[in-house]
This record gives structure tokens, sequence and C-alpha cells, in this order.
């Protein structure tokens, strides 16, 4: 795999958790506080800095791309084989079941089988503008196709139009929509 890295793109360690994240929360913004039931976004932060240490679930480390500089992690993406999905969720919402007394959350299914999906992608504010968010996607897909995956799925904020317009210029579809707690989000395919 590390192959197809960019030099200063590499594969995360369960020990970069504390950097990595608020990033994934950056990421979710709201939908993270809907998992930990608070409006506090620090207050999630424990949440996935736990599931990303542990392996086999869909914040995991063994599922994240960091971006370094300067011995600093400016961003990461985190992405899996969307067919694996159910096996890596259910630990997690298992946890905010008993953990957050979380409950019967609209959660679809927000990822196909047969597609690489990312989960997350995100840059500190500090490190925006950079082109680092472009570095980590074209690691993503190739990493996808040397995994052998045939698409690249993710998801969209509707109220994000600018990332949107982001993706479809990278050439995304949109291929349908998805509800995850309170928002709906809108499924992009990438066809390698």
């Amino acid at each position: 795999m590390e192959k197809f890295l960019n030099p200063e793109i590499r594969q995360a360690y369960p020990n970069d958790y504390g950097q990595v994240a608020p990033l994934i929360v950056q990421a979710m913004e709201d939908l993270a506080c809907t998992f930990v039931n608070t409006k506090n976004v620090k207050e999630t932060y424990p949440l996935f800095e736990h599931f990303f240490q542990q392996p086999t679930n869909q914040y995991s480390y063994e599922n994240t791309l960091v971006y370094e500089e300067n011995g600093e992690i400016a961003g990461s993406i985190v992405a899996y084989d969307g067919g694996l999905l159910p096996v890596y969720r259910e630990p997690f919402l298992k946890y905010i079941a008993e953990h957050y007394d979380v409950k019967d959350l609209i959660i679809e299914n927000e990822t196909l089988e047969g597609e690489l999906y990312i989960d997350t992608i995100s840059v500190y504010a500090a490190h925006q503008g950079k082109g680092i968010g472009k570095k980590l996607l074209a690691a993503i897909q190739a990493k996808a196709k040397y995994e052998g995956h045939e698409k690249i799925g993710l998801l969209v904020d509707l109220n994000n139009p600018n990332a949107k317009k982001l993706y479809l210029s990278l050439g995304y579809k949109a291929i349908g929509s998805k509800q995850l707690g309170d928002g709906i989000y809108e499924h992009l395919q990438l066809s390698l």
C-alpha cells in the first residue's frame, strides 16, 4: 500500500488519535454531536479517540491516511471497503447506545458494496488552501485502484454546495441520498 502514497501521506498509527479525532469530528460537524448526545463539539473527541485506536471499525487508524507537515498532522482521510460497513458500524452503534444512551437513530447504510467509501476527509484550518485535501483524495484513489475497487463513494451534506461542486469537478456523480441522524446527505460516486 505504501508505494502509492505521497511522501507527506502515510498510514495512520493508533497513537495519532489526539490529532486525528478532531479532524474526524470537523468533517462530521453536527452528526458527531448527535452520536454523543451533546451540543459541545469537544465532548465528542473521546468517542472518536477511542474508536480510532481500535481495529475493525469505521473510524479505525487501519482505515486512515494522514498528511504530515513538519512532524504534525495537517489532514486525514478515513476510507474503507463499503461492503464491510455492517461489521465496522456495529461496535460503534453498540458503544454509543451503552455509553451515551443514543438509541433509535436513523442511520441509513451510507455506502454500497463494491466501492471504497470515504467516511471523512478533513484538513485543519491553518493548513487549508494548500491542496492537502486533493492530495489525500488522490492517495485514496490510488489505494482504491491498487486494491481493485471500481468505484469510490462518499456523502456530502446538502447544506455544503461548495463541497459538492468540488467533488463534481473531480468526476464524482450523484447517485442518491441518505439520512444520517437529522441530516440528509447526497451520495456521490466516482467510477475508476
